[in-house]
Formats: structure tokens, sequence, C-alpha cells
């Protein structure tokens, strides 16, 4: 993924090649289908398989870092997206977590490490780092991967140095507030 809706990759003789999309939200929809054929055609799902849908500025979250996240997930079923089982997109409170505390699902810890604020990241995560054979009663079914859709609104960075003026300030923190909600940011398919 690259600013302006291109997308790089390389292929087997590894010839580099770029594509350029019509907009955001097909380049978004593009790399969704990309984590997609990465699971299917991983030989293991054993672990948080991503890709970036837009990079997002600034320092890559590590573990201890706060984040506060829009976000999507869905049921994954039949080798793709199914069922959404839950959604904070169109409410008034993001989910604020600290990477690293276990107050998440495993394969969130694993798959947000490194996002940036204002970053989107498709996360397909193996049932073992997901809900496992416990599921949730009503919403998602024991030994079910899960497809997200992630947005870091904001980061707040743990590691503090000390300036030129003697002040302490964090040398990773983005103080720039978070960006409205996107209304057409998401799309249920």
């Amino acid at each position: 993924v690259q600013p302006n809706n291109y997308s790089t990759f390389y292929d087997d003789q590894r010839q580099n090649w770029s594509i350029m999309f019509e907009s955001e939200k097909a380049a978004m929809d593009f790399s969704k289908q990309v984590c997609i054929a990465k699971c299917n055609s991983s030989p293991m799902f054993d672990s948080v398989i991503y890709q970036d849908l837009l990079l997002g500025e600034g320092q890559g979250a590590e573990g201890g870092d706060s984040l506060e996240v829009a976000y999507t997930g869905w049921l994954f079923q039949n080798n793709g997206i199914g069922q959404v089982f839950d959604s904070n997109v169109n409410k008034d409170k993001l989910l604020r977590l600290k990477l690293g505390s276990g107050k998440v699902i495993k394969g969130w810890e694993e798959g947000m490490m490194g996002m940036k604020k204002g970053g989107r990241r498709c996360l397909i995560i193996p049932p073992a780092l997901a809900y496992g054979t416990q599921g949730v009663a009503g919403r998602v079914p024991p030994d079910s991967a899960l497809v997200f859709e992630v947005e870091v609104r904001r980061v707040k960075l743990v590691k503090e140095v000390s300036g030129s003026d003697g002040q302490s300030v964090s040398s990773r923190d983005s103080l720039a507030p978070s960006p409205v909600p996107n209304a057409d940011g998401f799309s249920a398919d």
C-alpha cells in the first residue's frame, strides 16, 4: 500500500509492479482481498494474517502503547468475509486498549503492532488467537476465524524522553486531535 491509492508488489520473478486505483475505497477493497488470498493460500493458518489498507502517519505502536480504535469484525466464512458480529464504527465510543496488556484477544495484540495513527489494517485471526473453542455465545461460534478492519484514530506512545528545554516530552506521541469519524469509511459487505 502506497499513498495516493497505489499498491506495489513483486511477482515470482521479482519484477516490481504498481497498481493505481481510482479511489481510496477501491484500493482498500483490493487490499482486503489480498489479505483473504494470503489466508486462503497459507498452508498453516496458525498466526495472524494482516494487510495494511492505509499506512497512517507517525511512529508505529509497540507493546505498552495505548490506542483508540474503530473496528468492524466479521466471521471468516466460506474462505471469505461472512457476517458482522461486532462493530463500533457507528457508535460514539472508540475502543481503548493498551498493547501487551492482555485485555483483548491475542490476535489483536499481534496484528496491531506497528500500526500508526490514521492507519487501517485488515486482520484475519485464527481461532486459537481469537475466542478459541469457547466462542462468544450468540455471536461467535466455537473455533471461528475472524476478520477485522481496524482503524487507529489515536496513539499514545509510552516512551518518554527529555526535551532540549528540560521538559519531558514523548518522542513518539501524536498530539494532534483524532480525526472526525468518517461515515462512509467502512462498508458492511
